[in-house]
């Protein structure tokens, strides 16, 4: 006999479970279906988490070796125990998990380990899900289901994955040794990121790029600022060029590349990094009758609803960037309007951010883009060599930049490159979200000596009225 809940989730990653324990919390009888053994999806298991576990050792590594001595600190040079550090990284991720796993618990959210895909409606017009796990299928029925099953890494022709020599992030999280030379296929956030764990441990990087530019969508001073800081580190990193070829042996791997640059590169690791596609295979949608949009992604209305009534989606499989934080207040969002609530995300104020050294990170337009809708601005600049804070932590890379309309003074854009990027940016969120200005941010008192003057310093900039710069 079939078990029967208020809401069946199909996926345990951050909207999929936020969303389960929200609407729990608002007194659904919740079933989540999750392929892994911990939750918390691509993401907490082999993503944004260990990536930046391993960024902050690696960072923490390449300052003992490099910058200790300038602070009066004499050791000996740094020897790595990567698989200390591997484990510690684990253990961050293991922690984790296992507080979402005591989230369900305390919320009776029942769990089933497995996969799920949409069945047919019973006949008390219930929707069906059958989950084939361990021991067997299984059915549950529910009043509405969601789906939340991510996204997976973009495989590319000619370059066939055996997750030893040739693999994605989640294989480059799990190096046993540091490689001689690691190539990198994609300039995105993924690839710099982990391009830049391997070089501070040894490795020679190299980043192999398609477009013409890296990061198209980051404002492109910003972006300037960025590849030139970390090609300063040692980074190779070469644009407008593509893998024609690749042949693997047990010595190693040669590349064939073209375009803007042709060459052969010889290397011990390739790492996949070229995008990501919404995880929609054998969810049974073709049979549900559940339809994609123009761009291959699930359609869905302002509620996350399909087109077939009560099955939603949300989360990478839906249109929006592939990012964490906004699948996160989607599955908020969601369960609070199955509440009855109105909330809504918006999306035209999702933080980006790049986890390199310098970390870069931006909401709102790029100057490229205002340039293309014709949308008068004015800028403020305040580099963080200016920053009293920023000098006193010998972290002086990069600038916070403010765009600004010139008339009413409302912030349209935020873009910051240089220490704890990823933190100041929520300033400018919160500011850009209740339709701030440039002088609502110049009159608000920082506390100094911090980073966040500089965004201050910067709103003051696009008013004309610098004082420290």
């Amino acid at each position: 006999m079939s078990e029967t809940y208020d809401l069946i989730v199909i996926g345990g990653g951050p909207g999929g479970y936020v969303a389960a324990i929200r609407a729990a919390q608002l007194g659904s009888t919740v079933a989540v279906i999750e392929k892994r053994k911990a939750l918390g999806g691509t993401c907490l298991n082999e993503g944004c988490i260990p990536s930046k576990a391993l960024l902050d050792s690696s960072e923490l590594f390449t300052q003992a070796r490099d910058k200790f001595a300038d602070h009066g600190i004499l050791i000996e040079p740094p020897a790595l125990d990567l698989g200390k550090m591997m484990k510690r990284k684990q253990d961050v991720v293991t922690r984790l998990t296992r507080g979402i796993a005591s989230l369900f618990k305390k919320h009776q959210i029942a769990l089933i380990t497995g996969t799920g895909r949409l069945g047919a409606p019973s006949a008390d017009a219930l929707l069906q899900v059958v989950a084939t796990t361990a021991e067997g299928e299984q059915t549950l029925q529910g009043k509405r289901v969601l789906l939340a099953t991510g996204s997976v890494a973009i495989d590319l022709p000619g370059l066939p994955q055996d997750g030893a020599q040739v693999g994605q992030a989640r294989d480059a999280l799990e190096y046993t040794a540091v490689p001689e030379h690691l190539v990198v296929i994609g300039g995105g956030y993924i690839g710099l990121e982990l391009g830049s764990v391997w070089l501070r441990l040894g490795a020679k990087v190299t980043v192999v790029e398609m477009l013409e530019q890296l990061l198209p969508s980051t404002d492109q001073e910003i972006t300037a600022a960025l590849l030139k800081s970390l090609q300063k580190q040692g980074m190779t990193i070469h644009a407008g060029t593509k893998v024609a070829s690749m042949e693997a042996t047990d010595q190693g791997i040669t590349l064939k590349l073209e375009g803007k640059v042709e060459q052969s590169l010889s290397c011990d690791k390739v790492l996949v990094a070229a995008g990501r596609k919404p995880c929609i295979e054998a969810l049974g949608l073709d049979e549900a009758g559940v339809k994609l949009d123009e761009t291959g992604r699930i359609a869905v209305d302002d509620n996350y609803q399909t087109n077939v009534p009560n099955i939603f989606a949300l989360g990478d499989l839906t249109h929006g960037p592939m990012l964490a934080h906004k699948a996160m207040d989607e599955g908020v969002v969601f369960a609070e309007r199955l509440a009855g609530e109105n909330p809504a995300v918006d999306y035209n104020l999702i933080p980006g951010v790049v986890y390199t050294h310098p970390e870069a990170a931006a909401i709102g337009a790029t100057e490229e883009q205002l340039k293309a809708q014709e949308t008068p601005y004015k800028v403020g600049r305040y580099p963080f060599m200016a920053s009293g804070r920023a000098r006193a932590m010998d972290n002086v890379d990069g600038f916070v930049k403010v765009l600004a309309h010139p008339e009413s003074g409302r912030i349209l854009g935020v873009h910051i490159i240089g220490p704890c990027a990823s933190e100041l940016i929520s300033e400018a969120v919160t500011i850009m979200a209740f339709a701030g200005s440039v002088e609502d941010v110049a009159l608000t008192m920082h506390a100094h000596p911090t980073l966040s003057e500089a965004f201050k310093e910067a709103a003051l900039g696009a008013m004309g009225k610098a004082v420290h710069a």
